[in-house]
């Protein structure tokens, strides 16, 4: 009688350590489905009227200052998806947009040459963190809709901010 109750003991701490495991994981992937970002993508544009432009300050650790228009021209809205990729030296973002903010995405590179996109990201439960993230170089004209950058975060900052992002894309294309 003694050995069956040791073993019924033994059974019931390991399916109550299985349940804590279990648990744990559930309450992580809520936390992970709670989590939202957003982006704002403005284009620099000249230091024209204060009502429609702003200067901003890009890159914690050697500031940029620019000037860009108050309103962006994208937002989260605008993607299907969102993902980190390794590049030399680290890790980049890129941003996948749908297929109207393609042709403006085009639109805006092809007429912009030589300026800035500058990026802003908020991430978190409750966007609590933000800041700027990047100001790319308008290079070339952008016909595939993809816009990849280098941002000014550490990996776990992207990864939370990219889990937001792919949250909020899901949640517009069910039509929430």
């Amino acid at each position: 009688m003694l050995v069956r109750s040791k073993q019924f003991n033994l059974y019931l701490i390991l399916a109550l350590a299985v349940t804590l495991v279990c648990g744990c994981q559930t309450s992580e992937q809520k936390k992970k489905e709670k989590q939202v970002s957003a982006v704002r993508i403005h284009i620099e544009s000249t230091p024209e009227d204060p009502s429609v432009t702003q200067s901003i300050t890009v890159v914690r650790a050697d500031p940029v200052t620019m000037t860009i228009q108050k309103e962006p021209i994208f937002t989260e809205a605008n993607l299907i998806s969102a993902k980190t990729v390794n590049s030399p030296g680290g890790f980049s973002l890129q941003l996948k947009f749908d297929e109207t903010s393609t042709l403006l995405l085009e639109e805006y590179s092809a007429g912009s040459l030589g300026k800035h996109f500058a990026i802003f990201g908020q991430w978190g439960e409750k966007l609590k963190d933000g800041r700027w993230l990047a100001a790319p170089i308008i290079t070339r004209r952008i016909y595939d809709g993809t816009l990849t950058f280098t941002p000014d975060m550490s990996h776990d900052e992207a990864d939370q901010f990219i889990v937001g992002l792919t949250n909020v894309i899901k949640k517009d294309q069910k039509g929430q």
